[in-house]
């Protein structure tokens, strides 16, 4: 494993004079497939990404970015957890069932957004982990949240990955990152048709789950009837 682990890293492809290795390549590659995945809702998202991780942890550890390293890892640690609950929550006609969050759901995830990128951002200063310790966070910490939210289904998720790309792309530019940089630029077109895809299909199992249990208005169902 190591070895393979070090011929993916040192061998790779040279694009507009600037050198990606294999596992870079890779791992980015699975990371936009996962956008196409989770936009379907198949659980095929959840391998993909844990072999996105498990690329990308390679890549960070041997640049000795250890922070990144420890975000692949935390990522992993969701993806399986993200894996099991759409597995256990799948709906055998239409996948995983899509919601918009509870008001006091959607102060959660924002609440978690600032007050961990505050805790984690200072945790980065203190260490020294981080050149920008406050973006940085704001990444680590959004990446948590977003994909605890794909986990439960929520609509919500995909403007938590807008956010995150907000931020990334200029920082990695600042980084000289310009490949990973340009990759979150295609994230964030992606994210937001995921958005507008997703925000139908949460439409859809509202309306169905109003007519089944008799609460969806008269209008609304004569208008299904005649659509």
């Amino acid at each position: 494993m190591r070895a393979i682990a070090e011929w993916l890293l040192s061998n790779g492809v040279v694009v507009l004079g600037q050198s990606i290795s294999w596992a870079e390549l890779v791992g980015q590659i699975c990371a936009l497939a996962v956008v196409f995945l989770a936009q379907r809702r198949t659980l095929a998202t959840w391998p993909v990404q844990i072999l996105a991780t498990l690329l990308l942890f390679a890549v960070y550890a041997a640049a000795e970015l250890g922070g990144m390293a420890f975000r692949q890892v935390v990522i992993m640690l969701i993806s399986v957890y993200g894996w099991v609950a759409w597995y256990r929550h799948r709906d055998a006609v239409h996948g995983v069932i899509v919601r918009r969050g509870t008001t006091g759901e959607r102060w959660s995830l924002l609440a978690a957004l600032l007050l961990g990128s505050a805790v984690f951002g200072a945790l980065l200063r203190v260490l020294d982990a981080s050149w920008a310790p406050w973006p940085d966070a704001w990444i680590f910490v959004g990446t948590v949240v977003a994909f605890w939210a794909q986990g439960r289904g929520l609509l919500e998720f995909w403007l938590i990955w807008l956010a995150v790309d907000a931020v990334s792309v200029p920082l990695q530019l600042a980084s000289g990152l310009w490949f990973s940089a340009a990759i979150y630029l295609v994230f964030a077109a992606l994210v937001l048709h995921g958005w507008f895809s997703w925000r139908r299909t949460a439409r859809r199992h509202r309306d169905r789950s109003e007519t089944e249990h008799g609460t969806l208005p008269a209008g609304r169902v004569g208008r299904r009837e005649i659509g």
